[in-house]
């Protein structure tokens, strides 16, 4: 029996390594979508949401709403902040009175007057007879009966809550911990002590005026400060005293009847109802059932994005690099919205949504970044605080943004995009603020701050570009225009070594990038590849008769065998010399593949003729391949041999390079070298067709000159 249970066990066992070894793509895809919405759904805050969604200025469209509980009207955020500012404007000012100043006052008096006392008696002869030292203790005692008047009512800091107020505006002075309300007319500021004391030295010669106000300047200090703390103590205390809430609506009390106009109180009404309904549908007891509604929506929503790769770009589907690149990106953007609306002090709108279109568009076409854009802002809007409201501005502003940047090339572009934002952003906001408020002096003007704040980090598109490239080994069209340049040290190095191969390859990339043009695709990657794919030449170019300058041929003393070594080997120069100089590996692929598992049919037939007898070994005349798997790669290697194979044409007439065209063409159908590539008959003939127009164009018959 234990026998009988093992071998079952095992049995089972090996049909779960089967299924695992058979399916272990597809079950780390549904891996990586189901941690996508694990992390997303952990994100979310564990609150429900109020079913009824309802504008403020529009008629209520629903059935009468009956209170089921007893919930309070909050009073809305403008009317709580002007509450603040009212407290804020009538709270007392707090001063404090220190009476330590008074007593380092009195002494830097003493000193003061000693030193002035003795530079007076110095310099002035006639001041010595008429001076002393009785008359020095009654301007001693002068000075000090003016210092202890002075301080009788305070000398006060000038503040800039009291600067520009009024003699009879009352502050509270704390005196020993104890407030006394005082006006300021009955404290002294520097101003009025020191007119004060002109007062009372009036009739004195100017050299005892001097005196008297030396020493009194350098040795007054204000002794009654603000008191911050104080201050923010009472303000904190007054401020906590203001009740959220104006009324209370009683449970079985209409709320609101339908057809009712949301005016400003029916609307604050709502959204306490609403407030309060979230807040108690998200408590402890209903915690898992909001957890299993937020999976649900957003399980459904990373579904939808699923099946549209599925269904419509199975490249995509294909490439687990690519799916964690997407999700990546709407986590992020979850990540970054959660912190937005839970911090105090940022919003919503701060996050650069429309930057999330243009990076994907930058590397995948513009159905891929618009349904994914839009997956990532309806599941934010499901944690969004105005839901309808986000969902309608940032779709505008990324549908926009989207069109009016099919390609981001430039670094202009970007400028233009944060233009576009801000102006979409602006004019919905305002839009959806007359319909809500029938006027624009309510709107909320703080709002286009943070969306001019949103479209400014939009800039920052580039650099997180450049990031994304180095991370996921992706390729962005700026990449490719400058790979694409023939100043490039690798293209101009071609140019150098293997002049003849470098013309060749210009006019492969001429006839590929016209060809995908008219079957849709990636002209710029298809040109960049087709200018790199023969670099693998440079290493003997005198074997490739484009590079050969005189009628030596060095095939002529090599065997067919060699010779065809020779050719393709330069297949695997090139990816190697791809590798040293860091080319994207989408660029290599062009490498590759542009001769697929074709052979170099003449030396293939001469090794034939030469050895009638012997059974040949194909592999050693075939190139290592792989096929093409694109459109662009499919194209390239049409391109390439068709090119190559014009250059031996005896005559350039119509016939001929259609024959030419249709034979190469044919011939790589019937060798299945396109199997792999989705590209269809229809495309092929469009391509046969534009390779052999511009055949013609560039073989055309010139009028002979005469001599």
């Amino acid at each position: 029996m234990l026998f009988i249970t093992l071998a079952s066990y095992s049995h089972n066992m090996l049909k779960l390594i089967e299924f695992l070894r058979n399916y272990h793509h597809q079950i780390f895809k549904f891996f990586l979508f189901l941690t996508a919405v694990v992390i997303i759904v952990f994100v979310f805050p564990r609150e429900g949401k109020f079913k009824y969604e309802f504008q403020k200025g529009k008629p209520w469209p629903h059935e009468d709403l009956i209170a089921d509980f007893d919930f309070p009207i909050y009073k809305s955020e403008d009317a709580l902040e002007e509450e603040k500012n009212g407290i804020r404007s009538s709270q007392p000012v707090y001063f404090f009175e220190s009476n330590k100043i008074v007593e380092e006052v009195r002494v830097d008096y003493q000193s003061m007057f000693e030193r002035e006392w003795n530079l007076l008696i110095s310099n002035s002869s006639e001041l010595n007879e008429s001076l002393d030292t009785e008359r020095k203790e009654e301007y001693y005692q002068l000075g000090l009966g003016l210092i202890d008047s002075i301080y009788s009512l305070g000398l006060i800091e000038l503040h800039p809550l009291i600067e520009g107020k009024k003699e009879d505006f009352q502050i509270q002075i704390l005196k020993n911990n104890i407030a006394s309300p005082t006006e300021l007319s009955e404290v002294y500021t520097v101003q009025s002590a020191f007119e004060f004391v002109q007062a009372q030295i009036s009739e004195m010669n100017e050299a005892e005026k001097e005196l008297v106000l030396n020493c009194l300047e350098e040795s007054l200090k204000r002794n009654v400060s603000y008191d911050q703390e104080t201050n923010d103590h009472f303000l904190e205390l007054e401020l906590g005293k203001i009740s959220p809430s104006s009324g209370m609506i009683q449970r079985g009390e209409r709320v609101i009847a339908k057809g009712d106009i949301l005016n400003d109180q029916r609307y604050q009404i709502l959204l306490s109802l609403k407030k309060e309904f979230e807040s108690e549908v998200g408590s402890a007891s209903s915690t898992e059932w909001i957890l299993l509604g937020q999976a649900l929506l957003v399980a459904l929503m990373i579904l939808s994005l699923a099946l549209f790769l599925l269904h419509y770009r199975k490249e995509i589907i294909r490439s687990d690099l690519k799916i964690t690149f997407l999700l990546l990106l709407i986590i992020l953007y979850v990540l970054a919205s959660k912190y937005a609306i839970d911090s105090e002090s940022l919003q919503l709108y701060i996050v650069p949504f429309c930057m999330l279109p243009l990076i994907i568009r930058t590397f995948f076409d513009l159905r891929v970044a618009l349904f994914t854009y839009l997956v990532a802002i309806l599941i934010v809007g499901f944690i969004a605080p105005n839901p309808y409201e986000f969902i309608i501005i940032q779709m505008m502003a990324g549908i926009l943004t989207l069109f009016s940047v099919l390609n981001l090339r430039k670094r202009s572009q970007l400028f233009v995009s944060a233009l576009i934002i801000f102006g979409v952003y602006s004019v919905v906001y305002l839009a959806i603020g007359l319909i809500q408020e029938g006027s624009i002096l309510d709107t909320n003007w703080k709002f286009l701050g943070w969306f001019l704040l949103s479209a400014l980090l939009t800039l920052f598109t580039y650099p997180l570009v450049f990031i994304f490239e180095k991370i996921f080994g992706f390729v962005s069209d700026v990449s490719l225009m400058e790979l694409s340049d023939t100043n490039s040290k690798l293209l101009r190095k071609l140019n150098l070594k293997a002049p003849g191969t470098f013309q060749h390859s210009l006019q492969v990339a001429n006839l590929a990038e016209e060809a995908i043009r008219a079957i849709g695709g990636n002209a710029l990657l298809v040109r960049t590849g087709a200018l790199y794919h023969d670099i693998g030449k440079m290493n003997s170019p005198n074997f490739f008769i484009e590079n050969q300058n005189s009628d030596y041929n060095p095939h002529e003393d090599l065997d067919p065998d060699e010779s065809a070594a020779i050719i393709i080997d330069h297949v695997i120069r090139g990816v190697e010399m791809a590798r040293r100089y860091k080319l994207p590996d989408i660029i290599i692929d062009f490498i590759r593949t542009h001769h697929g598992t074709t052979r170099p049919e003449f030396f293939y037939k001469m090794y034939k003729e030469a050895h009638p007898d012997e059974e040949i070994d194909e592999s050693k005349f075939r190139y290592p391949g792989p096929i093409p798997y694109s459109k662009e790669t499919a194209i390239l290697m049409m391109a390439d041999s068709v090119e190559a194979a014009s250059r031996s044409l005896q005559s350039y007439d119509g016939e001929g390079i259609e024959r030419l065209v249709n034979q190469i063409i044919d011939r790589q159908i019937s060798e299945d070298q396109f199997v792999m590539s989705n590209i269809t008959f229809s495309d092929l003939t469009k391509i046969r067709k534009i390779f052999k127009k511009k055949l013609m164009s560039i073989y055309h018959v010139r009028v002979e000159y005469p001599e």
